[in-house]
C-alpha cells in the first residue's frame, strides 16, 4: 500500500492526459538539465547548452569504429535468430508479420546490449542530465527495414510514459546509438527543437492492454495536429543524420517521430532509456493495469554501475 506522500502525487496529477476533451499546454516545470556544468561534465559546454535549449543533443566520435562493429553484428544475429528472444517483446511491423519492427528489454537479452546499457560513457551523461543515479526503464533495438519498414508518429515519451506506465516527472533521457547509416530519405529520427518546454496533453481514453496495438501502431498518446503545427513553426524540425556510431540523446518530453522507409536502405539503432532512481514508477495515471515490465521496468530499478573500458565481442548471449 503506498504511503501519504505517493497517494497525494497520484491524486495530485501535475501532468494530466488523455482526459479532457481538447488538448493543453502545460509549462515544464525545472530545468532540462538537473546539474550546472563544469570541466568535469562529461558533456562539453556547448553540448550541455545545445540540450538544454533544444531539448536534444548529437555526438559523434562517442564509441570505436570495432565497437559499433560488434554491436552491429549483435543486431544482425538477433534478428536472423529468434530464439532465444523472449516472444512477447518482439514486435512485428503492422502490415507484415515477417518484419521486425522491434526487440525490447534487449539489455536483459543480450550481453553485448546489457553491456552497451551499463557503458560509462552513457551512464555519465545520464547522470549529468538527471542529477541522480540512474536505471534502464526500457531498451530496445529499433529496426526499420528497407521498403516495407513503416512510420513511428509524432509523440512525446513522457506523456505515455506518464499516463500508461505512472512516470511520475520529466526526468528521463533517451539515447539513441545509430547502428547503421542514418540518411535523409531512409526515416531518420526526426525532433522539434523547443518542444520539451512544453507538454501537450493529448485527447481520447486509453483502451486497456493498449500496448498490444501502440507498440505497432500508436493512435491514443498522439497529438492534434494544430500543436504539431505550433511546434513546427516555433522550431522547427530537425533530423539528425550521421553514420553508424552517430549517438542522438533527448529529453523524455521532446516531440519526435519518423517517416516511413521505402528506400532499399534499412535503418537500425539502440534505444536506451535512463530514468532517475529518485523518479521511479508509480501505478498508471491513466489505465489501471501498467504495461509489462519488458516495456517499462518495475522490477529492476537498482542504480546501475558503470562499466569503463571498450565495448567487445564476447559473450553474446544472457543479460
Amino acid at each position: 500500500m503506498p504511503d501519504t506522500g505517493l497517494l497525494e502525487t497520484v491524486t495530485q496529477d501535475a501532468w494530466p492526459s488523455r482526459i479532457d476533451p481538447a488538448p493543453r499546454w502545460i509549462g515544464r516545470t525545472g530545468p532540462t538539465v538537473r546539474s550546472a556544468w563544469s570541466p568535469k561534465s562529461p558533456l562539453t559546454k556547448e553540448q550541455h547548452e545545445c540540450f538544454e535549449r533544444d531539448g536534444f543533443v548529437v555526438l559523434k566520435n562517442l564509441f570505436k569504429p570495432a565497437e559499433i562493429a560488434a554491436l552491429q553484428d549483435e543486431l544482425a544475429h538477433l534478428r536472423a535468430d529468434q530464439s532465444s528472444l523472449e516472444a512477447d517483446t518482439i514486435i512485428r511491423e503492422p502490415s507484415d508479420d515477417d518484419a521486425i519492427r522491434s526487440i525490447f528489454a534487449i539489455h536483459r537479452q543480450s550481453a553485448l546490449f546489457n553491456r552497451l546499457a551499463s557503458d560509462q560513457r552513457l551512464v555519465d551523461i545520464a547522470r549529468h542530465v538527471l542529477a541522480d543515479e540512474a536505471y534502464i526503464h526500457q531498451s530496445r533495438l529499433n529496426y526499420k527495414p528497407g521498403f516495407r519498414g513503416k512510420e513511428f508518429y509524432w509523440h512525446s515519451d513522457f506523456e505515455t510514459w506518464h499516463v500508461e506506465d505512472g512516470m511520475p516527472d520529466m526526468r528521463a533521457i533517451s539515447i539513441s546509438i545509430l547502428l547503421t547509416e542514418n540518411r535523409d530519405v531512409n526515416g531518420p529520427l526526426m525532433l522539434m527543437p523547443g518542444s520539451h518546454r512544453n507538454y501537450i496533453t493529448c485527447v481520447g481514453e486509453t483502451p486497456e492492454d493498449h500496448f498490444r496495438k501502440s507498440l505497432r501502431k500508436q493512435e491514443y498518446g498522439v497529438p492534434d495536429e494544430d500543436s504539431l503545427r505550433k511546434l513546427a513553426t516555433e522550431g522547427g524540425i530537425a533530423s539528425p543524420t550521421g553514420p553508424a556510431g552517430t549517438v542522438v540523446i533527448f529529453d523524455c518530453n521532446t516531440m519526435h517521430g519518423s517517416n516511413g522507409n521505402i528506400t532499399p536502405l534499412p535503418r537500425a539503432n539502440a534505444f536506451l532509456v535512463y530514468n532517475a532512481v529518485s523518479n521511479a514508477l508509480l501505478d498508471p495515471f491513466g489505465p489501471k493495469k501498467p504495461r509489462p515490465d519488458y516495456i517499462a521496468a518495475r522490477k529492476e530499478t537498482r542504480a546501475l554501475k558503470p562499466v569503463a573500458g571498450e565495448i567487445e565481442a564476447a559473450g553474446r548471449r544472457g543479460g
